[in-house]
């Protein structure tokens, strides 16, 4: 390892799908390899041939360029400085921020710049403490990689981060659909209900663009619009690029959900003559007759208003009904489906079809939802069905 290592900033636009324009830039640290090629220098700060205390001087130099740079530009954005969590450990005093006197130093105002803290495993109680009085002294707070790793939650609890970036791997991967991409939606509701603007990292390619615009992330970052460079860019840059991705997905989102909206009305319309059906003694093989196929019924059950099951369930597969009673006598007062349906009867709104959230069938292993109908003044009538993605 040679004993003076060179390193410097570029700077990765953030642009707001709101507007489409730049609203601030995350620092990155680079370096010159052999052919004079600037690369990444992460792999030198992960190095076990660095010493902790060379790591920690290297990262406030490029820290020291970055804000050099930063406070010569003229502009409202923000810069995003990435700090280890595990280095926090390293710092004994909490009055000695070596940060905030950067920012003293060059005079920037505080409110434009974003601490991220990276991965690494840290002391919750000091980070606490240090979040605290980077909060106090104007910064904001950025947790990065969100959802990389198990202490994540924790963190979020612990510091109440102003903003959550979507770690680029996950990201990625919850693009191709699965289990990642309900992972990244309930990252991002957890995001929104906390009061934390959402940033997806690593967006490459439209599709990645307009799934995170489906999640209901705020801002974007990645080689979709630019890699990190040397100098700044003018501010409404990509403002017509990010206008007329919006438009491909208003165009888009309206096509699935003009479909998506015909199917519920037609399923309604089924569940409503069903309802009707139930009133007195009901045929199966009749209904077997009905359109179901076409439908996204799967299956239906009759409870008390206390939320107890009274019929067998009743499925319906391959144009045919079948019943099951296993779990007749179960007990559904508990799901929200239920509960919102009385509280809305108790409020004089009647005869409405209640909508649970989706959610994935045990038994099929379906994206479901549940719609739950008044059927008699003793009975409510709850209708599985099969949900779009």
């Amino acid at each position: 390892m040679p004993t003076k290592i060179n390193l410097f900033p570029h700077f990765q636009p953030i642009v707001s799908v709101a507007n489409g324009k730049i609203i601030g830039y995350e620092a990155l640290a680079r370096q010159l390899d052999s052919n004079h090629k600037v690369i990444s220098a992460g792999a030198l700060f992960s190095s076990p041939d660095l010493e902790a205390k060379q790591r920690t001087e290297l990262d406030r130099q490029v820290r020291w360029q970055a804000l050099q740079k930063f406070a010569e530009l003229d502009s409202n954005t923000y810069l995003a400085i990435n700090i280890s969590a595990a280095w926090i450990d390293n710092i004994r005093h909490l009055n000695a921020l070596p940060t905030l006197k950067m920012l003293d130093e060059l005079n920037i105002d505080r409110q434009r710049i974003i601490v991220e803290i990276t991965e690494d495993h840290a002391d919750l109680n000091k980070l606490k403490e240090i979040v605290k009085r980077y909060r106090k002294q104007g910064l904001r707070v950025a947790l990065d990689d969100f959802g990389a790793g198990s202490s994540q939650l924790q963190r979020v609890m612990a510091i109440h981060p102003d903003i959550i970036k979507i770690d680029m791997r996950l990201f990625k991967q919850a693009t191709k659909g699965g289990i990642a991409s309900e992972i990244v939606n309930l990252l991002t509701r957890l995001g929104k209900r906390t009061g934390c603007q959402i940033i997806c990292e690593g967006v490459e390619t439209d599709e990645e663009f307009l799934f995170g615009l489906n999640c209901g992330a705020q801002f974007m970052q990645g080689y979709l619009f630019s890699p990190a460079e040397a100098e700044f860019k003018p501010p409404s840059i990509y403002e017509q690029h990010i206008t007329s991705l919006r438009n491909k997905f208003l165009k888009i989102t309206l096509a699935k959900l003009q479909t998506k909206v015909s199917d519920i009305n037609n399923t309604k319309q089924l569940i409503y003559r069903l309802a009707e059906a139930l009133q007195n003694d009901f045929n199966l093989n009749e209904l077997a007759s009905w359109n179901f196929s076409q439908s996204n019924v799967i299956r239906f059950y009759m409870c008390d208003n206390q939320g107890y099951q009274l019929s067998p369930d009743f499925s319906f597969d391959e144009d045919k009904w079948f019943t099951d009673p296993r779990k007749i006598g179960f007990n559904w007062s508990w799901r929200p489906y239920f509960f919102q349906l009385l509280a809305l009867e108790a409020s004089g709104d009647k005869n409405r079809i209640v909508t649970s959230e989706r959610y994935r069938d045990f038994g099929s292993e379906l994206l479901c939802k549940t719609l739950s109908l008044r059927l008699d003044p003793d009975r409510i009538l709850l209708v599985d069905i099969i949900a779009s993605e």
